[in-house]
Formats: C-alpha cells, structure tokens, sequence
C-alpha cells in the first residue's frame, strides 16, 4: 500500500540528530518551555520573517492566543472560510466571538476577498484568511479591506509553513500568524506543537503571558491565561526539523510538479498554483465529481487517499447553531463533494508515485 504520509521514513533519514537533542533535553531536564523551545523560536521567527515567534502546545492554541491577543472576544466578529479543519472556527468561537464565513474562490481553495466587505459588519474585529494546503490566500485585497475598516489580520498558516505570496513568507504578512507542528504538517513535531509570530511587540507580549497562565513572572497572574506551552522534547525536534525544511518543501513541489505533467490528460482536475505564491503542498488536492468511487478505487489499487475536508464548517453540526444550511457557500460545498488528496510527502519515491499516476490513468472514467 503506497502510504498517505510516511512519518517512519522521516524519522529514519534525521534519527540520530533527533535522538541525540531529545536525549539533551531529558539530560537538561527543560522539558517546559526551556532553552530548546527558545532557540526553536529564534530558528522559525528568522524563517518565518518576523521579529517574533511564540512557541506554543497546539495550531488550535496558536489561534486562541492570537486572537485573544488581537483583543477579539464576546460580541465580536470574526471572518473566514467555512473550508478549512474546525479548529480556525473553533478557536474564534473559544474567544466567545462569532464566526462569519465568506466563500472560497474554487481555484485556489481560500478565502474570497471579492465577498469579505458584504461580510463586515460594525461587530465584525478580524479576517481570519486560511492558507490551506499549502497555498497562501489572496493576502493584498484582504489587507486593503482591513486598512479600509481597521480590522486586524490573523493567518492561518498551519498547513503552509514556508509559503510565499509576493515574496513574503505567511505568518509576516498579517497582523499575527499561526502555525502547527502537528507531526503529518510540513514541519511536524513529534507530539502536538504550535506558534504565534508576529512583527508586534505587544502582541508577542500578550501570547507570552496567556500561554503561561496569565503570569509575567512566576505566581503573579496578570491575565486569566492558559497552560499552552511547548515542551522542550517538541522544541528539540523542530530545531532539528528546521534544517531540512526546505529542503522537505522543494521535494514536495518536485513531487506537485510530477503529478502536475503525468496527470494532466485524465479526468480528475489538478490544483491551481496561482501567480506569484509559493505552495508548499501540504496536500496534493485533485477534484472529481465521483471522488468517493475514485477514492475506492484507488484504495484497490494500493493507493492510500484522504479528503480534507468532506464537510464545509457552517455544515458541521457543532456549529449548527449559526444557522446555516445546504446551498449558502456553494464553492466550499462542491469542493467538499469534490476534493481528493493524493500521497504527498518529501520521502515519495518515483516509484510509489508511478503506482499512484498509472492507477488514476486507469481509472476506467477516464475511458
């Protein structure tokens, strides 16, 4: 079977750079935060482009923080795509703020800025763009329209790490960005990891002391804060990990490049790397209208699939409270129906990924 992702042979091709940091940190006994998760930090704010980069234990808590951090909370606003993982939605609805979807533009799988200002109302406190798969969102309209209104500006980014629009690496380009290291993402920690960056000093402030309990200093809570700190085994695995990302990340756009030229001439629909933005594929999502049976099908044809995300969130009965229905994001729903992620990992090998082209050449719909 031709694995989804392949976190074993990662973990071969680093294991003794991983062994011997996580053996320093059991060594040092740092194993909250700690001089691991602070040079980590100093490591991603550099790549990342920011002045700061705030560690934390999970995406979701990345996006917590941030908006909390932004001042968003009961009463607000806050928009964004309804095609994206729950935890962007959940995480505005943490902060008691409500979630106001905009549809996707169907090429690129993100945020529509031509329906955001329809969206605004005298409520509405920040645009939450999702650079999903890989793909940075539209970022130049959507920081006009928050100049025009004096919205803040939080990315996602937790599948795009090293990702460009106009040259600007994500996670710069907003007001703050946030980022997972869950293990399957492009730079995946061993455990559940996350951060904050950001190019403002009260900001990074701010996510530092909710992140810790609320304290600046030990015992003394200024703010009712959380316990979403990274821990220091996580920390030494990223450091490591941060010398081959890019290196990961070209060898995932060989492989998008690859499945780009083979699989141009069959049925399925190809994604769209649109001008002037570095995608990073996250994940290799082609389009077809009978996505469930060529997911089947491959699956007999020893090919491990996914489906990111089978369900649009204002579909989701946990927030079926907003009150939304069938029909109201139309582009997010047909690509629900629509989406199919193939096998995407830097360790693909040229021949697991002939099995992979040959099987969708065969599909008999192609005939």
């Amino acid at each position: 079977m031709i694995p989804f992702v392949d976190l074993k042979a990662q973990y071969q091709s680093i294991k003794d750079e991983v062994n011997a940091a996580v053996l320093s940190v059991l060594e040092s006994s740092q194993f909250v935060l700690g001089s691991s998760v602070a040079a980590f930090e100093e490591q991603f704010a550099a790549y990342t482009e920011t002045h700061y980069a705030m560690g934390v234990n999970t995406g979701t808590s990345a996006l917590h923080l941030a908006l909390l951090a932004a001042g968003v909370g009961r009463g607000d606003e806050v928009i964004t795509t309804p095609f994206t993982f729950i935890a962007t939605v959940s995480a505005i609805d943490y902060t008691g703020a409500k979630p106001v979807f905009v549809d996707i533009n169907p090429a690129s799988f993100t945020i529509d800025p031509a329906g955001i200002e329809a969206a605004i109302t005298p409520r509405t406190k920040a645009i939450l763009p999702v650079h999903l798969y890989g793909q940075p969102a539209d970022m130049d309209p959507i920081l006009a329209i928050a100049r025009k209104h004096n919205l803040i500006v939080i990315e996602d980014a937790a599948q795009a790490h090293g990702a460009e629009y106009h040259g600007r690496r994500v996670g710069s380009i907003g007001d703050l960005g946030c980022f997972s290291f869950y293990p399957g993402k492009n730079l995946g920690a061993y455990g559940e990891g996350g951060a904050v960056t950001t190019n403002n000093p009260e900001f990074a402030r701010r996510v530092r002391v909710l992140r810790d309990w609320g304290a600046e200093r030990r015992y003394y809570h200024d703010l009712k804060g959380f316990n979403y700190r990274l821990e220091g085994i996580q920390g030494a695995v990223l450091g490591v990990k941060m010398r081959y990302i890019e290196a990961w990340t070209e060898a995932r756009r060989r492989h998008a490049a690859r499945y780009d030229e083979q699989l141009t001439n069959t049925v399925v629909a190809l994604p769209n790397a649109c001008e002037n933005r570095r995608h990073v594929y996250h994940i290799y999502a082609v389009r077809h209208a009978q996505r469930d049976a060529l997911q089947s099908y491959l699956h007999d044809c020893g090919v491990s699939t996914g489906i990111h995300y089978p369900i649009p969130v204002h579909l989701q009965r946990a927030f079926a409270e907003l009150g939304h229905t069938a029909g109201d994001f139309p582009h997010a729903e047909q690509a629900a129906n629509e989406v199919l992620s193939l096998p995407m990992y830097p360790e693909l090998q040229p021949q697991q990924q002939d099995v992979v082209i040959a099987a969708l050449r065969n599909w008999p719909s192609n005939n």
